[in-house]
């Protein structure tokens, strides 16, 4: 196929490209087609903006870095300063490479109207739903005011409504979604699954090498009090004198304010010998780590965005045959029986080490569940999703011919 038959789609997203795989996986998924060229803006991530190229997807950072703090006013500053670059670089894209579609990951919501231009002009715009605002803000800076909740809801709604076509990432979130107004013809699902070319479960598995005198457990990803990561150094707390050899590995990046905050309280517990605090490693390198890790554990906190949460992380250990300890919340539950899963109740450090206790004790019952879980990976699939993805483009870009 000619360059100049191929469709330009522009991605924008205030996130770190090479750490966030959701990102990626769609970036991937369009260039594999070879009828269409990706170009995917987003903050530096070192000191000088780059361009580069990574797995056929054309890099522009611009040169700012993302925001990582508890700051509101610095949050929506550095929001507001990315839409600006953005807006800039989506015009001056459109004129000079024919963008085709302008595809926009939140958060922000309001980032779609960098392509205010091509928008008017005829060109199709894709919103990319993460993580909800309203909830997400919610939870993330501890508000409780309905009036800045229903704030949220408006800008949502406008921002949903100037897009052609809304992704979001599970069922429950769809439902939200349509239960605020957004027409549910308009929405279309891409779950935040593995990619199955990148992961090998059932070959990794088998060479995997599990340390039968340690019991180890994980959780990789976002590093933030908000994510309850400090109820699973507590549940460690109360359980090194009852798991011989037991450890908790974290790795992953955010908040240097919460990544202290998390260090002191495993000071503060006695239990830092036992709590291992690592930086973001790229999934190629994780994945043998991982594979030597005997449970992983999300201790997500009960609000009002967790509630909406299908944890990557956690479909990361589904689809390693990790078997996984998980808080009661809806859209976990929704996927997951108990017999794939098991639960413990929201914010109980005495409920989730009961449940890390009971696993210990029952190797046979993390295998078994560890089975089971697998049937979410063979029902909701990336290649399922990705056929999807791909509809939705061919719909969209070949729209005006």
């Amino acid at each position: 196929m000619n360059k100049d038959t191929k469709k330009h789609i522009c991605m924008v997203a205030y996130t770190s490209y090479p750490m966030d795989l959701r990102v990626q996986r769609e970036a991937e998924t369009l260039i594999s087609l070879k009828e269409y060229e990706v170009l995917f803006l987003v903050p530096k991530e070192k000191d000088l903006p780059r361009n580069y190229v990574m797995n056929g997807v054309n890099i522009i950072e611009f040169n700012m870095k993302q925001y990582q703090g508890k700051g509101n006013l610095r949050y929506i500053i550095s929001y507001v300063h990315f839409m600006i670059l953005s807006f800039i670089t989506c015009t001056k894209l459109f004129f000079t490479r024919n963008i085709d579609v302008f595809h926009f990951h939140n958060m922000p919501d309001f980032l779609v109207f960098a392509a205010i231009i091509p928008r008017l002009l005829g060109k199709k715009v894709i919103l990319d739903i993460h993580d909800t605002m309203p909830e997400t803000y919610a939870a993330k800076f501890d508000k409780k005011s309905r009036i800045l909740f229903k704030l949220f809801c408006i800008e949502e709604a406008v921002c949903c409504k100037f897009a052609h076509k809304i992704i979001c990432v599970n069922h429950i979130q769809r439902n939200t979604l349509v239960e605020r107004g957004i027409p549910d013809q308009k929405i279309a699902i891409s779950m935040n699954v593995p990619d199955h070319k990148k992961f090998n479960y059932i070959t990794h598995t088998k060479t995997g090498v599990k340390n039968k005198t340690n019991f180890k457990l994980v959780y990789h990803g976002t590093v933030a009090k908000r994510l309850g990561i400090d109820f699973t150094i507590r549940a460690v707390s109360k359980l090194v004198d009852k798991i011989p050899g037991l450890e908790f590995y974290i790795f992953g990046g955010g908040g240097e304010e919460d990544i202290l905050e998390l260090i002191e309280l495993s000071k503060r517990l006695e239990v830092n010998q036992y709590v291992h605090f690592n930086k973001f490693v790229p999934m190629e390198s994780l994945l043998p780590i991982l594979g030597e890790m005997h449970l992983g554990v999300v201790s997500y906190r009960d609000n009002m965005a967790t509630a909406l949460a299908l944890p990557v992380k956690m479909l990361e250990y589904v689809f390693l045959n990790i078997p996984v300890v998980a808080p009661r919340l809806k859209t976990i539950q929704y996927y997951f029986t108990e017999e794939m899963v098991s639960y413990f109740e929201p914010e109980n450090v005495n409920s989730l080490a009961s449940v890390i206790l009971e696993l210990y004790n029952n190797e046979l019952k993390r295998e078994k569940q560890a089975q089971a879980a697998s049937r979410f990976i063979e029902k909701y699939g990336w290649e399922k999703h990705q056929a999807s993805l791909i509809n939705l483009y061919k719909e969209l870009a070949h729209a005006n011919e």
